[in-house]
């Protein structure tokens, strides 16, 4: 098959190129992708179905395309449950298995055989069965006129009702997602995977070529995967780690082409991002720019001056400190590229000559009326929550994404908060989940032996 295939994503997102970079693009989800897009996409090259890219009765892509470590995404790309995803989304698993004596961050690792392939307490792997639009039942007597509060307990209470009545396998999980700040709502039937061995990582001079120089720009020339394997019981589903576990076999996997690249070849991009700032008003452009990323940057200079001091001081030190610098540079090299970009775009008066566009049409259709004054309310709520937004950004940043200790001792509370509500099962339940995180912890404290 001549179709390029290539997932870098997970669940919500799906993109759209041609190898010219002539795009149509947008949000669609894979479920709805036979009823909206599939004539479309043929008409650009594609030579397989929508049913093959999403179904629910048979294998298709999705049943290849893995929600990684709860925040990246991986492709099966073997019957044995072999997965490939990115040399940083694999980092933090690479570091915690490297030591002075066995470097695998700037040696690499690469077992030979399925016992030398390492665990890693904590990693998860996670497939979408099915995805279900639920938005009326979700809606269902919900009035917009409802004051705030009200309508978020009817929408809560109608959700619960439809975990309730959804049937499913025990060892399937159910996730409830708002779209369109929460004019649609999706459930996602989901299958999570708790046993996922490390096979294989280049070492940082080619998985983590150009380091946060290059991060967030393209054309990048990095190396930038790790390959891991994902493992089941004997009946193919999820378990804790066992060395019973045996490869997982899957219900479909991504065949490696070696066949050349030619131009105007078919490009899908399958993906799943956690949020899109696409339709943001001007004065939430505004805010990004000039309050929140100041904030996050200048927090995050100080957080990588100490590490980056304190990775020089020793191997064992470096190796502590490398996930959680480039955990905290990632988003760092991120923001201040954002704030470039939204800076030489002129992307907030860009925005205006669209909200002035857009209240232009409003006015010369009473179909629309509903819709005046839009605009204006967007920019006297955001403006009266700028102070409030900048706080909670210094919170965020100095307590929660930044300071290790806060953060534990937020997962302490949560723990306790349980107990209290339903009792020691279900303490005893999560706290088992938590404790092989913990080791990891305490290894990579400076001064820890």
């Amino acid at each position: 098959m001549k179709l390029i295939q290539k997932v870098i994503g997970v669940l919500a997102l799906f993109l759209l190129l041609n190898t010219a970079m002539q795009a149509n693009d947008g949000m669609w989800l894979p479920n709805l992708l036979k009823k909206l897009n599939e004539a479309e996409m043929k008409s650009l090259g594609m030579r397989i179905s929508a049913e093959d890219i999403y179904s629910v009765n048979k294998g298709s892509i999705k049943d290849a395309v893995v929600h990684f470590g709860g925040g990246c995404t991986a492709e099966v790309v073997s019957d044995k449950g072999l997965i490939f995803t990115n040399h940083h989304c694999g980092y933090g698993q690479i570091q915690s298995h490297s030591t002075p004596e066995k470097n695998y961050l700037e040696d690499g690792f690469w077992a030979k055989n399925y016992a030398e392939e390492l665990k890693n307490p904590g990693l998860t792997a996670t497939f979408i069965v099915r995805i279900e639009d639920i938005s009326a039942k979700v809606l269902e007597g919900v009035d917009n006129k409802l004051p705030s509060k009200e309508r978020q307990s009817l929408i809560d209470k109608n959700i619960e009702k439809v975990r309730t009545e959804t049937v499913k396998e025990t060892h399937e999980n159910i996730v409830i997602r708002p779209f369109y700040e929460g004019n649609e709502y999706y459930m996602f039937i989901t299958v999570t995977y708790r046993d996922v061995r490390l096979v294989g990582t280049p070492p940082d001079f080619i998985g983590k070529y150009g380091a946060d120089t290059d991060n967030w720009i393209w054309p990048r020339h990095t190396g930038d995967f790790s390959i891991f394997r994902i493992y089941a019981d004997k009946d193919n589903k999820p378990a804790d780690y066992s060395a019973d576990n045996v490869p997982f076999t899957p219900k479909h996997f991504l065949p490696i082409s070696v066949t050349p690249l030619k131009e105007n070849d078919f490009l899908m991009v399958f993906g799943f991002p956690g949020r899109t700032d696409q339709y943001l008003p001007s004065v939430a452009i505004d805010q990004v720019q000039n309050i929140l990323n100041p904030v996050r940057v200048a927090i995050r200079d100080r957080s990588l001056a100490i590490i980056d001091e304190a990775m020089r001081m020793d191997t064992k030190t470096k190796i502590q400190y490398a996930s959680k610098q480039s955990r905290i540079s990632n988003a760092w090299k991120k923001w201040r590229g954002e704030s470039l970009g939204l800076s030489q775009s002129d992307a907030i008066n860009e925005r205006k000559k669209y909200e002035a566009e857009f209240n232009k049409r409003v006015a010369a259709n009473p179909q629309w009326s509903d819709y005046k004054g839009l605009v204006e309310k967007f920019n006297m709520l955001y403006q009266s929550i700028n102070p409030l937004a900048r706080a909670r950004e210094i919170q965020m940043e100095v307590i929660q994404r930044n300071a290790e200790v806060t953060r534990m001792a937020a997962t302490m509370a949560t723990l306790a908060a349980l107990y209290e509500k339903d009792g020691t099962d279900a303490f005893n339940t999560r706290l088992n989940r938590f404790k092989p995180a913990l080791s990891g912890y305490f290894k990579d404290y400076q001064g820890h032996n």
